[in-house]
């Protein structure tokens, strides 16, 4: 598998796709995000794995994002995300609300090749209530046991950041298994890496049980620091500055359009408070 760079990798998110991308501790494409940006990419339906933060802010405010599966969108003690809660409050996104358990039976059933996956946890709540696609049943081997069935979640496009892949198109993802089982459900798989080994990672045995096969992968880019401004495992921490810079000047859309100018003028700057 020959190398991408991150801009050929954001082209192979066609407009319209269902796109899966996953919380801080997973690693964040961040890099991958910000050339979706730049690219203008339009109508995706984003599903979080299970929440998201900056991330989503972003493409939600650049005008990326058509419809939301979240659990959850929060930059966390930096405060609410301001083009989220704009975009809902405006009606200019299709919210759909789920729960971080809903969300990873909805992968498991598309993992298995199977439409639906039942859970019990969410009977009765407002989030069934608000959620059509979500079914009450009999269990079928229980009479008068109710249960709820969730369609599969089929990303086509699933996208994150990896500290080391190797030129074989194979990816090591630590203790993130919930990345195996992302890309295993979905259609194609894009990741990002901080570190490219010339070596076939599979071959390491201490290694490889955390490595997903080039098999589930569709394309790899080289990104150091591609999860900036947000904290990658034990490589590097959140750029605390920045994300301070950026709630302050996001809240509003003109101040939003200036965090994407000064990235497009100086990647990696701290932004005028």
């Amino acid at each position: 598998m020959s190398l991408r760079s991150v801009a050929e990798l954001a082209a192979l998110v066609p407009d319209g796709a269902r796109l899966a991308v996953v919380k801080d501790e997973s690693g964040v494409a961040m890099a991958v995000a910000r050339a979706l940006i730049a690219r203008g990419a339009r109508g995706l339906q984003l599903v979080t794995v299970p929440v998201s933060g900056l991330e989503a802010d972003m493409l939600i405010g650049a005008g990326c994002i058509a419809s939301l599966e979240t659990s959850g969108i929060t930059l966390a003690e930096f405060g609410q995300a301001p083009c989220f809660s704009r975009a809902v409050k405006a009606g200019t996104i299709q919210l759909k609300d789920a729960t971080c358990p809903a969300i990873y039976a909805g992968l498991q059933a598309a993992q298995k090749g199977i439409p639906f996956m039942p859970l019990r946890g969410i009977l009765e709540t407002d989030v069934l209530a608000n959620r059509a696609d979500w079914k009450v049943i009999d269990n079928p081997f229980a009479p008068g046991d109710r249960i709820v069935v969730l369609p599969a979640i089929e990303p086509d496009v699933a996208l994150f950041h990896v500290p080391l892949a190797d030129r074989f198109g194979n990816v090591f993802i630590g203790r993130q298994r919930e990345l195996m089982l992302l890309a295993h459900a979905s259609k194609s798989t894009l990741v990002s890496a901080e570190r490219i080994s010339e070596g076939n990672l599979l071959d390491d045995e201490a290694r490889s049980g955390s490595v997903i096969p080039s098999l589930y992968i569709t394309a790899v880019a080289h990104a150091p620091r591609g999860a900036w401004p947000l904290a990658f495992g034990d490589e590097y921490g959140t750029d605390a500055a920045w994300m301070a810079s950026y709630v302050s000047e996001a809240r509003t859309e003109a101040g939003f359009e200036r965090v994407l100018r000064s990235l497009a003028e100086h990647p990696g700057a701290r932004l005028a408070a």
